[in-house]
């Protein structure tokens, strides 16, 4: 099998390829087939990889060497090609999809990804793009959108840039006009919402474990939207939505509209953003389905799904190599 590992320059404090080559160099010249390619710009690793899947038919396993940014363009490169597969060397600042494995260190032993088991996972396509991780709409995407708009100012940007898409956002966010369906059934019926994610992983934003019930090879997404709520109530619930408690704890039980879905669909005013695993994208009708086990992805050693086993089937759980 060839290993290409696709190192994304601007992920992360510090440039991964110099400690790649290093630790490969050292290890497996001679002994392994690889090489190390480095994007130049956005969406570059998607196109790199699928014109290399078109022009060779040996196995490929492609590693992002990013943040989720960077594996939502190696997925968007890989699908398709029954010979290609992928994993994950986490160096970019969110590597939420990977919490959903228990977190980054199995991830960062180049080791234990070469001899990583192999097991089919979910997509979800919005047009003739794929997500891996999750989608997402209202107070989550205008945080997002401030936050890149300041991030290059002084004081409110930087590492402030977040607190102050926090703190805009409470004051133009909390209330954001669309409809939501889930396989067909209206969720808000008074056509607001204060967010929405659609989710394949579990965590989004960093820190906020949005779908802690969410199996990423089930054929299902998880669906969980937020009812607009006051600025005291917010205040009161965010950590337990930080913290992944939100389903099971009854405060919820009235702004809270949770289930599994195969689609769903979005209708919204003109200038509606919504991101697709952190790419922030305006569009007014959209459509999330999931694609089952659309991609192979390698499992290092000590890598395990963090799921309440009710929600596991014991197919869900089989490693295909």
């Amino acid at each position: 099998m060839k290993h290409i590992f696709v190192v994304n320059p601007a992920a992360g404090k510090t440039n991964a390829f110099q400690v790649l080559q290093n630790e490969l160099e050292s290890n497996y010249k001679g002994v392994l087939d690889y090489e190390i390619y480095q994007t130049r710009a956005p969406r570059d690793a998607t196109v790199y990889i699928r014109d290399y899947c078109h022009t060779h038919t040996e196995p490929v396993r492609f590693y992002a060497c990013g943040g989720d940014g960077t594996l939502n363009e190696v997925a968007n490169g890989i699908v398709g090609f029954s010979h290609a597969s992928m994993s994950c060397y986490p160096c970019g600042s969110g590597n939420d999809y990977v919490k959903y494995y228990g977190g980054k260190k199995a991830f960062l032993n180049v080791r234990a990804l070469i001899e990583g088991e192999e097991t089919r996972i979910d997509l979800m396509r919005v047009g003739d793009r794929y997500a891996i991780n999750a989608t997402h709409f209202g107070f989550d995407s205008s945080v997002a959108s401030i936050m890149q708009s300041v991030r290059r100012k002084k004081v409110i940007g930087g590492k402030n840039a977040y607190t102050t898409g926090i703190v805009v956002s409470l004051f133009k966010a909390m209330k954001n006009k669309c409809r939501v369906y889930a396989d067909g059934k209206l969720l808000n019926p008074k056509g607001v919402i204060l967010l929405c994610t659609v989710a394949n992983g579990q965590y989004v934003g960093g820190s906020f474990r949005c779908a802690p019930r969410s199996v990423n090879n089930d054929g299902k997404l998880e669906v969980c939207l937020v009812h607009p709520v006051s600025y005291f109530k917010f205040m009161n619930l965010i950590k337990y939505y930080t913290e992944g408690l939100h389903l099971s704890d009854p405060k919820f039980e009235k702004v809270l509209e949770y289930c599994r879905a195969e689609r769903v669909e979005i209708e919204a005013p003109d200038g509606f953003l919504y991101s697709f695993d952190g790419e922030l994208i305006q569009d007014s009708h959209f459509t999330v389905e999931v694609v089952p086990r659309a991609i192979r992805f390698a499992l290092p050693k000590g890598a395990k799904p963090i799921v309440d086993p009710q929600y596991v089937t014991e197919e869900e759980t089989t490693v295909e190599v």
